[in-house]
């Protein structure tokens, strides 16, 4: 199959839709399809795709404002003309909302099928730094949706999100996890003295630090003896989170297997945003063997059994967190126990499975297309 990935963020970017759109192309080239990605350009220009798996097209952007992070595509011809040039059989869209509209605009002239691969809680998204309202955020993402072939949600909370409003066409398709790269054998020693020198409960949080991400629900933890929190991320937030969140250590962003090192050498992993349609990090920090504390709101519903891999807490509720911490922090057994039944839960979770699956929707959607034009 000849794919044309249109992602609305990708390496050298860090987040979920940048390393989800990376894992997609790289396991059609590993199957022996032909995928292109199309995506905003980036500040350092084109020299860090001389590491993709495949070619990128680069459209024009700016950085959003407030946060220069994330790059916003222009208005271009570039998107239609990959599609054409590339010869595509069918149009990945990867968290539609700028870019991807025109990439479903193309696909939909051109004839070609798209599967849409909702990921963000992009109404929540354009509340928050775009200044545009929830209603008319989801009649956008209802419009590239609905237009599309196929959609596919990350969890069941976003796929009855998408269904409650009016998305059609909505099918399950989960992330997967590096479980080669992630896992427990990295917990190091070392690492830990020198994040906690006196022995000190290590619990940590990895993600964008933003407002939406919430981090200063950990402010409580930070209060707790014998508890040292470990933030690994950057983002628009970090000032006031460093004012908000007194003895914390800030590691800045952290990447590839010195990430997974840093997972490893955790005792808790808290992730206290309550918007995610995913929430990857819990998921390596499960591979990781580590316990998890997340809030009982979409992503985190599916992936963390409550109870067994880690605890789930009622969303934005600092006391909450504290206390799930704290059960945690006076039971090692516990920790240990939830830490190892994560990591038995995501074993079979690779990037390699849930990229056939991914294939299995291409080829289920090019079928449905062969069987109305016959």
């Amino acid at each position: 199959m000849r794919v044309v990935i249109v992602t609305e963020s990708f390496p050298p970017d860090v987040n979920g839709v940048a390393h989800c759109a990376l894992q997609t192309a790289r396991h059609l080239v590993d199957r022996g399809h032909a995928p292109l990605v199309v995506a905003p350009a980036t500040s350092a220009g084109n020299g860090p795709d001389a590491l993709a798996p495949c070619p990128v097209v680069r459209v024009p952007s700016l950085p959003l404002p407030g946060y220069p992070q994330v790059r916003v595509a222009l208005p271009s011809r570039r998107v239609a003309s990959a599609i054409t040039e590339h010869r595509a059989d069918i149009v990945h869209l990867a968290s539609p909302f700028i870019l991807g509209v025109r990439g479903m605009a193309a696909a939909s002239r051109l004839g070609i099928p798209a599967v849409a691969v909702y990921q963000t809680d992009l109404a929540g998204y354009a509340r928050t730094y775009i200044s545009a309202g929830e209603a008319t955020a989801w009649r956008r993402i209802r419009s590239v949706h609905a237009a599309a072939d196929l959609t596919l949600a990350p969890s069941s909370a976003a796929l009855s999100d998408l269904e409650t409003h009016g998305v059609p066409r909505v099918r399950l398709w989960a992330r997967g996890v590096d479980t080669a790269r992630f896992r427990p054998a990295l917990r190091d020693e070392t690492l830990r003295r020198e994040l906690a020198p006196n022995g000190e409960l290590i619990v940590g949080y990895v993600g964008r630090l933003a407002p939406e991400k919430q981090v200063e629900l950990l402010a409580g933890v930070c209060a707790l003896d014998g508890v040292r929190v470990v933030v690994v991320g950057d983002g628009p937030s970090e000032t006031t989170l460093r004012a908000a969140l007194p003895g914390a250590v800030f590691l800045g962003r952290r990447t590839g297997d010195d990430l997974a090192r840093i997972f490893a050498s955790l005792d808790v992993f808290a992730h206290t945003g309550p918007f995610e349609t995913f929430c990857q990090t819990v998921q390596e920090a499960m591979a990781s063997g580590v316990p998890v504390v997340a809030p009982a709101a979409g992503g985190p519903l599916d992936l963390v059994d409550h109870g067994r891999t880690g605890l789930l807490v009622p969303p934005r509720d600092t006391d909450a967190v504290r206390d799930a911490v704290l059960t945690l922090a006076a039971d090692p057994a516990l920790r240990a126990a939830y830490g190892a039944a994560g990591h038995g839960m995501v074993e079979g979770r690779t990037w390699a499975a849930v990229g056939d699956q991914l294939i299995g929707h291409y080829e289920n959607v090019l079928s449905a297309r062969k069987l109305v034009a016959a």
